[in-house]
């Protein structure tokens, strides 16, 4: 019980990402909910288990858990697109949005595991005088599942098998013990699991809105699909799907989008193109396929922590250039183990909505500067919800604890790219060089520089003891909806 009970933990994390993200608030649910569902399934289980205290009873506990179980991947996802419909209505962020999910989802399934518990202590104990060695076994052996749930799920059944048969897997486990001691009809319920299991989970070939899946697949650290319009142009989508974190358009390197601020926004401080250039948040690749093209001798180290991303982006979004290093790390470890020094470090690793709090710390942008060659330039991208300022002004007074000139570019509405350096980022310095970009890019650095202009101010400083990312994000999006509810 305790390998399902903590693998369906991390699986419903996994459940509720694609809809409410992963930021802690999520996690702090889900945990809160399973433990809140287990302790009220041991008081349960002990009451059942001294009515009703032999073998049977508690394998048809079990079978039922592991019957529920398997339901819940399948009504998941029509409920968890209505909740987030209609939850938006009522002007309600991510804390109350993962609240609802877990709970009808998984609260049932994991209140049956933990009333198991109790149930077998009560089966097991004969006499009163082995009653604390029998418990003291049970427990450890509880304990051990656990290790092992928890490990398989994230290790194993999630990245290679994907959320729905990991539930599957474990449903199918806690089913085949159950009905081995029971009537042999009950063995119909593990054979329909491993049905199901055989069933592929419906992907690449559906249609969705503005085209069709091409390809999907569940990574170590998220659900990522590769949507393909009509056009021929293909966007690489994460999790809830909203946001789109890469963008491939056949016969251009631009995209029309924020991305191509990346190519002309450093010439506001460098006076040519930068020779070395981290992005960190490398995604499929639009960014470090665009400066191959524009810039071919550019050494471009192109970070993500999701290597199948870059797999991706070498499958479906042409990503190549003639001095790229596509490197699987975590943008903050990769840039304190290394000993390279940039003219130019781009930032744009989101969990949409959320960016990671480490990548918005006093303490990170010191570590920024610290890998830029003197006068280079950093680059952050703050999405947000549109009309809201408040993620930008943290982070504009965040980079000013260590950079002493910071400006905003208000690329798109739910987008501003914040640039910092040690020397003064001007858009008359930006105009001036325009004329030596390649033509492409003229335009575009005629545009941004039309926008650029200082960051605004009266924001917290955030540090690594204190960055409240998720609070101000949720907070951002109530005031987003209620706003468009009036």
């Amino acid at each position: 019980m305790g390998a399902a009970s903590l693998g369906v933990e991390i699986a419903a994390a996994r459940l509720i990402a694609p809809y409410f993200g992963a930021s802690t608030i999520v996690w702090a649910n889900t945990i809160a909910t399973v433990l809140t569902a287990l302790a009220i399934g041991y008081w349960l289980g002990g009451r059942l288990a001294d009515r009703r205290p032999h073998l049977g009873g508690l394998c048809l506990l079990v079978l039922i858990a592991g019957l529920a179980l398997a339901v819940v991947p399948f009504v998941a996802r029509p409920f968890l697109d209505a909740s987030v419909t209609g939850l938006s209505h009522l002007a309600v962020g991510a804390f109350l949005g993962s609240l609802v999910g877990v709970l009808v989802l998984v609260a049932g399934p994991v209140l049956l595991l933990g009333a198991v518990a109790p149930y077998a202590v009560r089966v097991s104990v004969t006499g009163i005088e082995d009653a604390g060695r029998v418990a003291g076994r049970l427990y450890a052996i509880s304990t051990v599942g656990s290790l092992v749930g928890t490990f398989s799920a994230a290790l194993l059944l999630i990245p290679f098998a994907g959320t729905r048969r990991t539930f599957l897997v474990f449903a199918l486990a806690l089913t085949l013990v159950a009905a081995l001691r029971l009537t042999r009809w009950a063995l119909l319920a593990p054979l329909a699991l491993v049905v199901l299991l055989a069933i592929p989970p419906g992907g690449a070939g559906r249609s969705v809105a503005d085209g069709r899946v091409i390809y999907e697949t569940e990574t170590p650290y998220q659900h990522a699909q590769v949507v393909q319009a009509p056009d021929g142009s293909r966007r690489l989508e994460l999790n809830e799907g909203i946001a789109v974190h890469s963008l491939y358009r056949p016969g251009s390197f631009l995209t029309g989008d924020y991305w191509d601020d990346f190519l002309v926004l450093p010439r506001a401080v460098l006076p040519d193109a930068p020779h070395r250039l981290a992005i960190l948040g490398n995604a499929a690749g639009t960014t470090a396929r665009a400066y191959g093209h524009y810039f071919p001798s550019t050494r471009v180290d192109a970070v993500e922590i999701d290597g199948r991303l870059t797999g991706i982006g070498r499958r479906y979004f042409d990503l190549r250039g003639p001095h790229l290093r596509t490197v699987t790390a975590d943008a903050r470890p990769y840039l304190r183990a290394s000993t390279t020094r940039f003219d130019a470090i781009f930032v744009d690793a989101y969990r949409q909505p959320y960016i990671p709090f480490y990548l918005a710390t006093r303490e990170f942008f010191a570590l920024v500067r610290a890998r830029l060659r003197p006068g280079g330039v950093v680059v952050v991208n703050v999405g947000h919800p549109e009309g809201s300022a408040d993620l930008e002004r943290a982070i504009a007074a965040t980079m000013r604890q260590v950079f002493p000139s910071v400006a905003r570019d208000p690329v798109e509405p739910t987008n501003s790219l914040l640039v910092g350096s040690s020397t003064p980022v001007l858009a008359s310095t930006l105009t001036n060089r325009a004329r030596t970009l390649p033509p492409d890019l003229m335009p575009i650095a005629d545009s941004a520089a039309t926008r650029l202009a200082p960051a605004p101010r009266g924001g917290p400083v955030y540090t690594d003891d204190r960055a409240p990312v998720e609070w101000l994000i949720d907070a951002s999006i109530l005031q987003y909806a209620a706003n468009r509810g009036r």
